[in-house]
């Protein structure tokens, strides 16, 4: 089993990224929007029941499917390094598919912010993101959460051995995939 945190600010790739690995590779994408969009039309994602219920398909899902004898999952992840809810959610995670032996794989991605502001908007992202389609409050908590966030980490700060971090500014999901691809042997 294998277990590949795909992690990096909002519109930087992870889930274009993560469909582009999923077609070179037999891992399973589950991008974090396939829950929030989930609960999103009960309760906001911000709200206690919203990340409650967020967080229960989630750990349900990362149980059974760390159990299964698929190949492994690509998991999608806005991780707020300066909080430690997210420092826990992470470890939380890990432990799951660690205690079914599964190997686990980080890859950080970061771009400019101009580049993500127009991967914002991109029909792809749109179709597989409903809360994302309100172009101005989706650009404006892309900008927002900069100031209340670091959504990318300092050098050295990652300590897994299978870590990557690919700067993904001038680089396609397909180049990227692959990237992943060899350097972890998927």
């Amino acid at each position: 089993m294998k277990f590949v945190l795909l992690f990096g600010p909002q519109a930087v790739g992870k889930m274009t990224v993560g469909h582009e690995l999923e077609k070179i590779t037999n891992l399973k994408l589950f991008h974090n929007h396939m829950t929030i969009d989930l609960v999103s039309p009960f309760f906001d994602y911000g709200t206690k029941e919203g990340k409650r219920l967020v967080n229960l398909f989630r750990s349900e899902i990362f149980k059974e499917f760390a159990k299964s004898d698929s190949y492994g999952m690509i998991f999608t992840y806005v991780w707020a390094f300066n909080y430690e809810d997210d420092w826990n959610f992470v470890k939380k995670v890990c432990n799951v598919f660690e205690a079914e032996g599964a190997d686990l794989y980080f890859v950080e991605l970061e771009s400019d912010l101009e580049v993500r502001l127009k991967r914002n908007t991109t029909p792809h992202r749109l179709a597989h993101k409903p809360t994302k389609r309100d172009i101005i409050w989706s650009e404006q908590d892309l900008k927002t959460s900069m100031d209340k966030y670091r959504l990318n980490s300092y050098e050295g700060e990652i300590k897994r051995e299978n870590y990557l971090r690919i700067n993904n500014t001038d680089l396609s999901p397909n180049e990227v995939a692959n990237a992943i691809k060899e350097k972890f042997r998927l």
